[in-house]
């Protein structure tokens, strides 16, 4: 999931419309704002001209950007930013971009040491060079919440450590050596608008160039959020409560267990609880509703309604969903219920992810037109001393590419020749999940994932481990260079080093895997891939992918028959609901994927990601002067409000997780 972003007409951006078309324009005014082509630029200028004119008024030469300090900064905080990915993934699904948040951390970090004469400021590439490391860090975390996840669940073995970390490590640079010859076409010549990476850009300038007391808003936000957030994590926690001897401070999991000192409400004969229908305080998940937005929210919660208030008590009631006895009573839970409920919500989610991709046939032919369309011939070729040279791919991806079929094969059993089919189609897929990823931030990954299970489907049927993974090659890789692509755009936008950032990314890869692998085997594996999931990490991605690769490999027979009709009701509802998202251009308000994902986690968590998603809205209804206390830090920092809150509370939440199963 992509965070809230910017369009690519953000203010504090300057448009060189004085130039005449065919000729770069010669200010020079880094501390006037950003500058960017014209719309008739893009379309008429060459890319050597683009380049010269970018190299002429907006690279910055040798300002300081790949430096030992911005280095380290950079895979420290990325390394902790992955495990806030890990945590929300394990409850969503979902990864969130961390650039924007560790770029307020290290300004703000960086400031103070300077107030108090320990260290220079960081400079903007400095900053930027960071915010690469960081954001590749963050990303890490995807195979382990998705297409591993998964594969360790189907087959109910653990992958060693040594080998996942090493697994993830190769997509992860497999997918740096496909996003940077990309780079030139896509943000040099196209100058695709990626929003959140502009996003980031904006920010960035602001923070150094602009507005100081609003840079350091911003900054304090972030940090008093994530401090609040953390303390509020401590004190869920029964343990460590009663460990400092602080009962009164307790702040329980769930509000609503007064209410069952005097009734106990039901649907269809089925308490509540046990069909996980609570409202509880889990703060980041409300915040993560923040970055969401309210569209997203009010479709999860409507998912979360059908699922849990109409279909699983009505299943219970049948007999169709399985609970298990208990002292002489039988239990349910969101693990039994979702067993059933899945299939309705991944046949809803893979229709509408394949029916909104085929739908824009433009984006797909687009990418290969764009990419093999326009031969431009270049006399020389400008920025050959910064860019990172096309032997580095032409050697790299056949190489790395090798590589990650052999490890495919020696750690998953994927057949040689299968995992070689897997690169040729990652060069496809990546191609269009940038498009997708340039013009909306939003990358198709679910789909592009669904589409490799498909084709290994039929190519190899009943094989359900290179199903799986295959896919994870394919939809992870294109997904890594997409985001990667992201992140480069501000670099593209403030003039640093392209050569540093490609550095930079492959230093997140290492940083993400050392971080977030030994947690996520800590955590989630010390009980085995059985016990897994469960109602406060149900990890949905995995269950989907898993879901759907055994469909493909065992198909429907072996599922109850109200399951079959179920999958068959969420496949038509998810063409429909999609059929009308795109033609109202948008302004229809359900999404059939977020519906769907509702499916697959428990009703507490849908609803306090509706909550998040709610408060701030209503606070941008309520505040609507600018001037406004409110307004400045519920509308104009939502962002640094809702990811200080998600990065305090998410990695106190793990720290918490540790001490209560080994400490306490």
């Amino acid at each position: 999931m992509s965070s809230a972003a910017s369009s690519s007409k953000s203010s504090g951006t300057l448009s060189p419309a004085s130039a005449p078309a065919g000729h770069p324009p010669h200010e020079h005014a880094h501390s006037a704002g950003l500058l960017q082509l014209t719309e008739e630029q893009i379309r008429t200028w060459t890319l050597e001209q683009k380049d010269r004119w970018w190299l002429k008024n907006v690279f910055r030469g040798d300002m300081p950007q790949l430096t030992l300090r911005s280095g380290l900064t950079g895979m420290i905080i990325g390394g902790f930013l992955s495990l806030t990915n890990l945590y929300v993934g394990a409850k969503t699904g979902w990864t969130l971009g961390v650039g924007i948040t560790s770029v307020i951390l290290a300004f703000a970090m960086f400031k103070l040491l300077s107030s108090l004469g320990l260290a220079k400021e960081f400079t903007l590439l400095e900053n930027n060079c960071m915010q690469s490391i960081a954001t590749s860090a963050g990303y890490m975390t995807a195979p382990l919440v998705s297409s591993l996840a998964a594969y360790m669940m189907v087959t109910n073995n653990v992958v060693p450590m040594s080998a996942t970390m090493i697994w993830i490590v190769a997509v992860g640079i497999l997918g740096v050596l496909f996003a940077f010859p990309l780079k030139r076409r896509f943000i040099n010549d196209e100058q695709m608008p990626f929003p959140e990476g502009r996003a980031a850009g904006v920010v960035m300038e602001a923070l150094h160039h602009g507005d100081a007391k609003a840079g350091l808003l911003k900054a304090k936000l972030l940090v008093f959020t994530a401090g609040g957030a953390a303390v509020l994590k401590v004190l869920q926690s029964e343990k460590i409560v009663h460990a400092i001897k602080a009962p009164f401070l307790m702040i329980p999991e769930f509000v609503d267990e007064f209410l069952y000192k005097f009734v106990t409400p039901k649907i269809m004969g089925t308490d509540l609880r046990q069909l996980t229908i609570r409202l509880d305080t889990d703060f980041v998940m409300m915040a993560a509703g923040g970055l969401m937005g309210i569209r997203t929210g009010v479709s999860i919660l409507a998912g979360a309604v059908l699922n849990y208030f109409v279909l699983a008590p009505w299943m219970i009631s049948r007999g169709d969903i399985h609970g298990k006895v208990v002292d002489g009573a039988t239990v349910y839970g969101f693990k039994p219920i979702t067993m059933w409920a899945l299939w309705c919500g991944v046949a809803m989610m893979t229709t509408a992810s394949l029916f909104a991709f085929f739908s824009k046939p433009q984006v797909i032919m687009s990418a290969f037109s764009s990419l093999f369309g326009k031969k431009q011939a270049m006399k020389e070729d400008p920025l050959k001393h910064i860019e990172l040279p096309m032997s580095v791919f032409a050697l790299g991806i056949p190489i790395v590419g090798l590589a990650t079929v052999i490890l495919a094969n020696l750690f998953f059993g994927v057949s040689f020749w299968m995992g070689v089919i897997a690169v040729p189609l990652v060069f496809v897929f990546t191609l269009i999940a940038v498009n997708s990823t340039g013009l909306t931030s939003i990358t198709p990954t679910g789909a592009l994932g669904k589409l490799t299970q498909l084709t290994y489907g039929a190519l190899a049927p009943g094989n359900i481990t290179t199903n799986l993974m295959t896919a994870g090659i394919t939809g992870e890789v294109a997904s890594s260079a997409s985001n990667l692509l992201m992140d480069i755009k501000p670099g593209y936008m403030l003039g640093g080093k392209p050569r540093h950032q490609a550095v930079g990314h492959v230093l997140g890869i290492f940083a993400g895997a050392l971080a977030a692998v030994p947690v996520f085997y800590l955590i989630f594996m010390s009980n085995g891939p059985a016990h897994l999931t469960s109602d406060a990490y149900p990890f949905p991605g995995a269950i989907v992918w898993k879901a759907v690769a055994e469909v493909l490999t065992k198909g429907l027979s072996n599922l109850e028959s109200s399951a079959r009709w179920a999958a068959l009701f969420g496949a038509v509802l998810g063409i429909v609901l999609e059929a009308i998202k795109v033609g109202t251009k948008g302004r229809f308000w359900l999404s059939a994927v977020g519906m769907g994902l509702a499916f697959v986690i428990p009703f507490n968590t849908c609803l306090a990601m509706f909550l998040g998603s709610a408060i701030f809205w209503g606070a941008g209804k309520i505040f609507k002067k600018p001037e406004t206390l409110g307004h400045k830090v519920m509308v104009q920092n939502q962002e640094p409000v809702a990811a200080g809150t998600i990065a305090g509370g998410a990695l106190v939440g793990i720290l918490v997780v540790i001490l209560e199963n080994f400490v306490l």
